[in-house]
């Protein structure tokens, strides 16, 4: 266990704050404030001490008239100590505290051979924010090159492994007319999807808790996801108006069937089980067990996938999928989610339901209809082309989407469907356009378009990191 600041192969720009897993001691940067604080003090305590014994020495020559100045320079030094407490951004030393908290929301664990990215924001179910991603980056890169380090591993703090992106911190940007920052944040999720996706190294993906959204992208892409019986994965985006991204129509588009094109457009959940019998996932433990996992696969000092692979299988559990799960259904997801439209898919569902009674059909046909209109037919067609496309090409179709999404040219879905289930919660979203026969081609492709001059591409290494289909 290493307990101790990274070799120069870290990011030397970020003041990492390493968890030693035995000890949990920490290395942290002190601020600087107090620093301030305490100098001021003295520098009070000094002028208060010349204070006093002026005064008595005024006082008994009868001086009275410089113990009213002396007063007064006390009153001043209290004033001086004050602005500076409250006011440290004009301090000469520098503030670090700032960059403490954004480097405490992603912790690192320092082990024998490899190293465990910590996703730290539990109160907001590791919500992912510009600042982690951009964080993840660095160390993955950083840890990519560093010869000493064998595999990576990356886990949630909390009841969640990672919830997706923090859309209510995009919904204030947006509202804000902070364009640039959300593409910047987009940009940064999408080149770390990549990068996961093509990393040399092995990496394991501990998905207890709650995956879902770009949580699942900064994860599945790599070569060992372990789940356990809390784990709860889904892509709920058109429910916000929004689009499954972050590689997501790549994985999702190579399911077994259909089975993509379901969980893209309901946004229904599936379980650990479910996730390692669809294939989305490699390896299935108890979350009792997972302490265990952890000591085992820490104390490796090794880069061969194969001995990973056995220490994850050690504590592994056999399973079943249970009898009301959804993967028992295939072939009725396959025979009405492989149509071409929205329309289609939303019939054949209604037609099945009416001949054979089934309850499933029709929760699937209220979950189309509670999405945006829009989003259901942009997310179908990026599924549908994700089928033929290599995982570089993917993220390149689901930036332009993305941001052709959130300049609001076509419709303002994005904000309206986060507004009305996590700001609002009236659950009552207002979708413009409203129903499916108001969505025209030309919305739909304008989602697709390529960008014009003024607006790059997104930029991919794909001559230095071979993509993959």
């Amino acid at each position: 266990m290493l307990a101790q600041k990274e070799k120069p192969y870290e990011p030397k720009t970020s003041n990492e704050k390493l968890t030693n897993q035995s000890t949990n001691r920490t290395v942290e940067i002190a601020s600087s404030g107090s620093r301030v604080e305490e100098s001021l003090k003295h520098s009070k305590n000094r002028d208060e001490n010349k204070a006093s014994s002026s005064a008595k020495s005024e006082l008994s020559s009868g001086k009275m008239q410089r113990i009213k100045s002396l007063l007064r320079i006390k009153h001043s030094f209290k004033q001086v100590a004050f602005v500076s407490h409250q006011q440290r951004s004009f301090s000469a030393l520098p503030d670090y505290s700032s960059n403490d908290y954004l480097q405490d929301q992603v912790l690192v664990e320092g082990r024998a051979k490899s190293r465990a990215a910590i996703l730290n924001r539990p109160s907001n179910l590791n919500a992912l924010n510009t600042s982690m991603v951009g964080r993840l980056k660095r160390l993955y890169e950083s840890w990519e090159e560093n010869p000493d380090i064998g595999f990576v591993l990356m886990k949630g703090a909390g009841r969640a492994f990672c919830s997706g992106g923090d859309v209510i911190a995009l919904y204030q940007l947006l509202n804000e007319g902070k364009f640039e920052d959300l593409k910047n944040f987009f940009e940064t999720l999408y080149q770390f999807v990549y990068l996961q996706g093509t990393y040399v190294k092995p990496h394991v993906a501990i998905l207890d808790g709650i995956t879902m959204g770009c949580g699942a992208g900064i994860s599945l892409q790599g070569m060992y996801r372990v789940v356990t019986d809390k784990t709860v994965f889904s892509n709920p985006e058109t429910q916000m108006g929004f689009h499954p991204d972050a590689g997501a129509s790549f994985y999702l588009s190579h399911l077994p069937g259909y089975l993509g094109e379901y969980l893209a457009l309901t946004g229904e959940k599936l379980n650990g089980v479910e996730m390692i019998a669809c294939g989305l996932a490699t390896h299935y433990t108890l979350n009792a067990r997972l302490p265990l996992v952890e000591e085992r696969v820490g104390k490796l000092i090794t880069d061969d996938p194969s001995i990973i692979e056995t220490s994850l299988a050690q504590y592994g559990d056999l399973v079943s999928l249970e009898r009301e799960s959804v993967l028992r259904k295939i072939e009725t997801i396959d025979k009405c989610f492989s149509h071409d439209t929205i329309e289609e898919v939303i019939d054949a569902l209604e037609n099945e339901a009416a001949s054979s009674y089934d309850v499933w059909c029709r929760k699937a046909v209220e979950k189309l209809k509670e999405a945006s209109p829009l989003s259901l037919k942009v997310t179908l067609q990026s599924i549908r082309e994700g089928r033929f496309q290599s995982l570089d090409q993917c993220l390149v179709r689901e930036y332009r989407i993305t941001l052709n999404g959130i300049s609001k040219k076509v419709s303002n879905d994005f904000c309206e469907g986060i507004r009305a289930r996590l700001v609002d919660k009236d659950f009552a979203p207002k979708w413009d356009p409203p129903s499916l026969a108001d969505v025209s081609k030309d919305m739909v492709d304008c989602y697709f378009s390529p960008f014009d001059e003024l607006e790059p591409e997104l930029q991919l290494p794909t001559a230095l990191r071979e993509p993959y289909i």
